[in-house]
This record gives C-alpha cells, sequence and structure tokens, in this order.
C-alpha cells in the first residue's frame, strides 16, 4: 500500500473562503486515490497563499509528514504548487 499526503493551494484568501479552485483540486486528487485501492490518503494540507511566495507553513507541514510516514506528496497541478521553477526543484 502507498500512503499520500495531499497539498493544496489557493491564491487569496476570497478563493480559500469560497473554495474557488479547491474544490476541483480535492476531487482530482481524491479520484486518483480511488483509481487504485493500493492507495491510501493519510493527510490533507490546505495553504491561502499566493504561489509567489515561498514561506509556506502548510507545506513544511505536508512535507514533514511525508517524510514521517514515507508518504509521497500529491500535489494537482504544479501551477497551484509554484510557478518558479527555482522553487519546485528545491523541493524535490
Amino acid at each position: 500500500m502507498s500512503n499520500y499526503i495531499a497539498y493544496y493551494r489557493s491564491s487569496t484568501q476570497k478563493q480559500g473562503k469560497a473554495g474557488l479552485g479547491l474544490d476541483v483540486q480535492k476531487e482530482k486528487i481524491k479520484n486518483y486515490i480511488r483509481e487504485d485501492n493500493t492507495r491510501e490518503l493519510i493527510g490533507e494540507y490546505i495553504e491561502v497563499q499566493s504561489g509567489k511566495k515561498n514561506n509556506r507553513i502548510e507545506l513544511d507541514k505536508a512535507l514533514l509528514e511525508c517524510k514521517k510516514t514515507n508518504s509521497i506528496l500529491l500535489i494537482y497541478k504544479l501551477d497551484r504548487f509554484s510557478r518558479k521553477v527555482s522553487f519546485i526543484s528545491k523541493i524535490m
């Protein structure tokens, strides 16, 4: 069985409160998990912050849980994660 941690990000408080984008991200990740009964979603983290900023508390928590549980971080789309290649490569 493979364990997964989901990370969802919304750019603004208004989007976060309205659920814009977050519902789609959650639905896509849960569909991915359901496709194979060997996958288990063991944690979810939501960040409401601009993709331009690199200081992400919830992402740090998600990555720490991935390390502790030997899980894989799931993100629906890279543009929901960051638009900076340098930030993405640093996390990898």
